[in-house]
């Protein structure tokens, strides 16, 4: 596997049978649509040795795990992505979403792809910085990964045309409001240009600025008695 110059890792999130297909009772109906270009980001993703990173829902047999707002439609469904269940309501992947030796897979509880998962963990080992986002809902998983990972100072990608809302005007929000929260999106086209400098590592620059500032100032105990504080 090539290195990983960019420090960057691709998220596919919820690309299976359960969600693409029109006859589960858990399809989003633009899913299907991205497939193409998410199967292009994935290719693209390894010829630049990102490491590619499958993030899947599988519900247990006894419906233990599924979200409250699912259960309903997951009952009513047949147990969609279930262990054992196939064909549109199965967790399967379509042809080229499927992982490949060196890709990872990540089975995740709930909507976004850090949740009491081994996700964190495994991208520090790896030395990421950036993760860049595709797969489906953009408004639930999509946005709960990127506000999960924004919140552990990684910097977020999101792929815009590799994800997919239950309408056009939702995903257009939240990919706006995503990007004044600091995402960077882009589209698969532009993401084959991808390199180390596409992406700035805010917390780099962060630690690079700490680094380089002057010391910061104190003041002593006065009459009041407050003890001497950094003024930072």
């Amino acid at each position: 596997m090539r290195e990983n110059v960019t420090r960057s890792a691709l998220l596919v999130i919820d690309m299976e049978m359960g969600f693409l297909s029109p006859a589960s009772p858990h399809c989003i109906p633009a899913a299907a649509g991205t497939v193409p270009a998410v199967c292009r980001a994935v290719e693209t993703a390894r010829d630049k040795g990102i490491p590619v990173f499958f993030v899947k829902r599988l519900y247990r047999g006894d419906g233990s795990d599924v979200e409250l707002a699912r259960w309903e439609s997951w009952r009513a469904g047949g147990r969609a992505m279930a262990p054992g269940s196939a064909g549109p309501i199965g967790a399967q992947a379509p042809e080229g979403l499927r992982p490949q030796p060196g890709d990872y897979t990540v089975i995740k509880p709930r909507w976004s792809a850090f949740f009491q998962t081994e996700l964190d963990l495994i991208l520090r080992r790896l030395g990421v910085r950036t993760v860049i986002l595709a797969g489906t809902t953009t408004p639930n998983c999509v946005r709960a990964t990127f506000y999960d990972a924004s919140a552990l100072d990684y910097n977020v990608v999101v792929l815009s045309d590799c994800t997919s809302s239950r309408s056009e005007a939702v995903q257009r929000a939240n990919l706006e409001d995503m990007a004044c929260m600091g995402a960077v999106v882009m589209t698969e086209e532009a993401f084959r240009a991808y390199g180390p400098d596409t992406v700035p590592d805010v917390l780099e620059r962060i630690r690079a600025d700490r680094d380089t500032a002057p010391a910061p100032e104190t003041f002593q105990s006065g009459p009041e008695g407050v003890a001497a504080v950094d003024r930072w």
